[in-house]
């Protein structure tokens, strides 16, 4: 039986309870008259139950689905989703600074991005604790290279085998170019988006492309909700809203990277041009995790700023009383205050685990910014830190790739072990890019940039 993930009414009922909960609304009696009813808690790793509700219970979720939106919040004064609002509640809003980055930038900045995830892709889902185990067992912990299968015993690979869509093409043994990934396919379209529609893009515009360009069995959570809405004929932003409980996870900031390398020494903007793409899916922190990004590797780009200063930059654009900003902000302090890592991320996980899923955008943000603060902005040790970490591995892996490798500054800065097994070839769903090496997306990334970005003098 075909069991379509992250859309089936019981399963999202239980997400949208938690979500409920984390984002200020009560939703306890809700959740014991769903209960009653014999319905059960939300899948805790895939994306649907192994079994479909009775026609009663379908119907019951979808009905409290719509009564949990009807909630009303107490974090709605100090977490909103309107960039107006957003920008009213920052301090201070950050000012451009001289940037020239040149395609090799971009060049390693996408060759980065592809390392981090591919590095994560064969543990995504597993639980911190194996992926310790698995990597402990041939030698590779603390991690600094690719995962691989030779020397695991088999009762370790029985209790926790590999992701199994990952295992045959992210394994060190397998690695035969970069396989295709969602986190790839994001910052391809969004370079569709910008060559066909400039930084002046709708929210509306990403969503007509997404129709055009994007196979619906190639998203996941929020994103899959939105294009289940566009074909409901719900427009955006409600795409993000409508029975949504994904509207704060990660798909957001996986989508950030290209707002920030097309708009160097702009975070201001990148921030601006991450908001219109991520509203499409996303409310609030979810909103707020992709203009962290974006405005973090805007500054990047300059060449002149420290990972420090580029995450400070990040911490600019989104509202401070915000839970993403107080979690960044407790990573950071983690990661300045402990020299073991691995006691960095135990704290994280003591501080989340227990009431964030493990693709939610708050705590893998924090993650990341733990991760490129304790590795002082270096290439592996950002990439190996974030993976380490556990939850969303490969996103969590690109996005500190993408940002580490761009302060590198050129392809021949990141270590031939990372980015040999790569050959130049990635793999995607974006017809227009299939097959190409990295060198062309990077070209077209800086020829957008250069098209995209005002020249300086020419500021006010």
């Amino acid at each position: 039986m075909l069991r379509l993930t992250w859309v089936q009414p019981e399963d999202l009922i239980g997400h949208e309870l938690r979500q409920a909960a984390l984002d200020g609304r009560e939703p306890s009696a809700i959740a014991a008259r769903w209960r009653a009813a014999g319905g059960t808690e939300a899948p805790t790793r895939a994306g649907a139950s192994p079994h479909p509700a009775s026609r009663y219970l379908r119907t019951l979720a979808e009905d409290l689905l719509d009564e949990l939106a009807d909630l009303p919040s107490r974090l709605a004064d100090s977490e909103p989703t309107d960039l107006a609002r957003i920008r009213a509640s920052c301090p201070s809003w950050p000012e451009p600074t001289p940037a020239a980055p040149t395609p090799h930038h971009y060049e390693a900045a996408w060759l980065g991005r592809a390392v981090g995830c591919l590095l994560g892709k064969p543990v995504e889902k597993l639980p911190l604790e194996a992926i310790r185990r698995l990597a402990g067992s041939t030698g590779n912990w603390p991690l600094r290279t690719y995962f691989t299968a030779k020397g695991v015993p088999e009762e370790l690979l029985a209790a926790h085998p590999w992701n199994r869509r990952s295992a045959t093409t992210s394994l060190a043994e397998n690695i035969d170019g970069m396989p295709e990934d969602d986190d790839l396919n994001y910052p391809l379209l969004n370079l569709l988006l910008l060559r066909r529609h400039g930084s002046d893009f709708t929210t509306t515009d990403v969503a007509r492309l997404w129709l055009d360009e994007l196979p619906a069995g190639r998203t996941f959570t929020a994103e899959r909700i939105a294009c289940r809405n566009l074909l409901l004929g719900i427009e955006p932003p409600h795409t993000a809203r409508h029975r949504n409980p994904f509207r704060e996870w990660i798909g957001a900031l996986i989508r950030a990277d290209v707002h920030g390398w097309t708009n160097p020494g702009d975070p201001a903007a990148a921030a601006d041009q991450a908001h219109r793409d991520a509203t499409l899916t996303h409310t609030a922190n979810g909103v707020y995790a992709a203009m962290f990004t974006a405005a973090v590797i805007a500054r990047a780009a300059t060449g002149s700023a420290d990972i420090h200063t580029c995450l400070r930059t990040g911490l600019m654009v989104i509202p401070p009383r915000s839970r993403l900003a107080r979690a960044v902000d407790h990573a950071i302090r983690l990661a300045r205050t402990h020299e073991d890592f691995d006691t960095v991320v135990d704290e994280l996980h003591a501080t989340y685990a227990r009431t964030h899923h493990w693709v939610h955008a708050i705590p893998n943000t924090a993650l990341i910014a733990a991760a490129l603060t304790h590795a002082d902005g270096d290439f592996t040790g950002s990439i190996c830190r974030a993976v380490s970490g556990g939850w969303d591995t490969d996103s969590n892996g690109a996005t500190a790739g993408s940002v580490a490798a761009l302060l590198a500054g050129s392809p021949a800065a990141l270590p031939h072990h990372w980015t040999a097994p790569l050959k130049n070839r990635l793999a995607t769903s974006v017809a227009d890019f299939n097959g190409t090496g990295f060198d062309a997306p990077a070209r077209l990334t800086h020829d957008l940039a250069h098209r995209l970005t005002p020249l300086e003098a020419a500021r006010p």
